[in-house]
């Protein structure tokens, strides 16, 4: 079991992230130009505005949330492996750990990577959901 951890801890979670973040800008390319075409005049009501404007965004923020865990997870697999190894060979080399230690350490910084742009790209689709919102909503108000 900690051979095939060994072998492909790495390539299981950096596959995962890159496919998270593949997703969240995905949608929010998807987003961006359904803003582009969107007008308040195409919407009959306020909560329809609100039900198309914040389409994929949830998608978009729980990624955010949850790369930095999936990263966390991959430094902590990683660092119980290291433990292990360790363990195997018998000897407590403070190198051996503290390098076993300093590559766990990358499975978090790549969610940290994932999640920053994540989040942010979420926070500016979801002010332009709100600006059209805002705007069916004072179009009603003048009718």
């Amino acid at each position: 079991m900690m051979h095939w951890l060994q072998q492909w801890l790495d390539p299981i979670i950096f596959s995962l992230l890159g496919a998270m973040f593949f997703v969240v800008v995905w949608l929010a390319i998807e987003r961006w130009l359904y803003f582009r075409k969107a007008r308040p005049e195409r919407f009959f009501s306020v909560e329809e505005a609100r039900i198309e404007t914040t389409r994929n965004l949830t998608l978009i923020a729980s990624i955010g949330a949850n790369a930095p865990y999936v990263g966390l997870l991959g430094t902590v697999l990683a660092i119980m492996l290291t433990f292990w190894q360790v363990g195997q060979a018998g000897n407590l080399s403070t190198q051996a750990i503290m390098l076993g230690l300093a590559m766990a350490l990358k499975a978090t910084a790549g969610g940290i990577l994932v999640a920053i742009p994540s989040m942010m790209l979420y926070n500016a689709l979801l002010r332009r959901a709100e600006v059209i919102q805002l705007q069916v909503q004072a179009r009603h108000a003048q009718v």
